[in-house]
């Protein structure tokens, strides 16, 4: 460290130099002074000014939080600008988000270099009635309408729009390999994704670098899917849902996160991306696979009419079969943390096992 200080402030170490201990401090003390005003100037001048919608949910949260650790300046687009406050503290812009009102935020769009658009009704957040499946879609096909409207009418474009959609695109396909060139499935999830995409490509028609996340079923220990199976196994109770037979396209949350930034940060990444772990697992699998991490059976299946009683339509969307490859990831190289499922469960659950 010494000669590496001597070398780069110009002192030739040949002309046998005696450097006491405080000369020593204080070359030290300068080179890292000129080292932090040099960290801090990069991020000035090198980090991205980031949009986020729905940051305050499961992705959002995790995904805000990297964006700021890394030197990126976050603005966020929420409802209830109290509530994200709640989450985050003083560390972003917040702005109060209506989107069937445009007028009132289509300026914060000004100047900024990305959005990433997560914001949308939670699917199974309540029994698909008529009414709230007219919820699931508009919060979907009017939000992403409007903002990408608000996003053409500024002056300094954005570099890129990241839109969230989901495998359920697809539909209930059996064995087939999906990627994303495969057709649309048919059933009300897969006619959900189609339209939030075709609002969402609006933004490539105007000159924007755009890219539609498909995502698999999020593995997470805050929140999501996992949570929803852990009561019932800690029971005993545990077990497959369905035939056990369709195919679970799952990806660890943390891979996710790396996801986003990948594509924030690749301009070669557009248009459609399945965003699911490279290792496909049956149902059956996972749910074994899961009764192993937390020592519990996985004998009790949850057949498909027992969830209709309980869910109603969505049930059909819980017990599809999704065989999907994250093929343009692999073709643009990024690297899985966790590829195989056992590995990513044992991440998440070590400390609840």
């Amino acid at each position: 460290m010494v000669f590496a200080i001597i070398v780069t402030f110009g002192i030739n170490p040949e002309q046998n130099l005696k450097i006491g201990l405080l000369e020593t401090v204080s070359i030290y003390v300068l080179w890292y002074t000129v080292y932090k005003l040099i960290s801090q100037l990069s991020k000035i001048f090198m980090n991205n000014k980031i949009v986020i919608t729905g940051a305050t949910g499961l992705i959002g949260t995790q995904l805000c939080r990297t964006l700021i650790n890394r030197g990126d300046e976050v603005t966020v687009f929420t409802r209830n600008i109290g509530s994200a406050k709640n989450i985050f503290g003083n560390k972003f812009t917040y702005v109060e988000w209506n989107y069937k009102n445009p007028n009132e935020w289509a300026r914060q769009l000004e100047d900024k270099d990305a959005v990433i658009h997560l914001a949308g009704a939670n699917l199974f957040g309540k029994r698909w009635t008529a009414e709230y499946k007219k919820v699931i879609l508009e919060s979907r096909e009017l939000n992403t309408r409007n903002l990408v409207s608000a996003i053409r009418s500024t002056k300094n474009r954005i570099k890129v729009f990241i839109s969230s959609s989901a495998v359920g695109y697809y539909g209930s396909r059996e064995d087939e390999i999906l990627t994303e060139d495969s057709k649309l499935g048919h059933d009300f999830l897969a006619q959900v994704c189609d339209v939030w995409e075709r609002e969402a490509e609006k933004a490539n028609e105007i000159g924007i670098r755009t890219a539609m996340l498909r995502q698999g079923i999020i593995l997470s220990k805050d929140g999501g899917a996992l949570t929803k199976f852990l009561t019932p196994f800690k029971y005993f109770i545990g077990g497959p849902l369905g035939n056990g037979k369709q195919w679970f396209p799952w990806i660890h949350i943390a891979d996710l996160i790396e996801i986003y930034l990948f594509i924030l940060d690749n301009a070669a990444i557009s248009g459609a991306v399945n965003v699911v772990s490279s290792e496909s697992v049956r149902m059956n699998e996972f749910a074994k696979t899961l009764g192993g991490v937390l020592n519990r059976p996985s004998i009790f299946k949850v057949p498909e009419f027992a969830l209709r009683v309980l869910v109603g339509e969505a049930a059909s969307t819980i017990v599809s079969s999704q065989r999907v490859i994250p093929k343009k990831l692999i073709d643009h190289g990024f690297k899985f943390k966790f590829e195989n499922l056992e590995k990513a469960l044992n991440d998440l659950l070590k400390t609840n096992s």
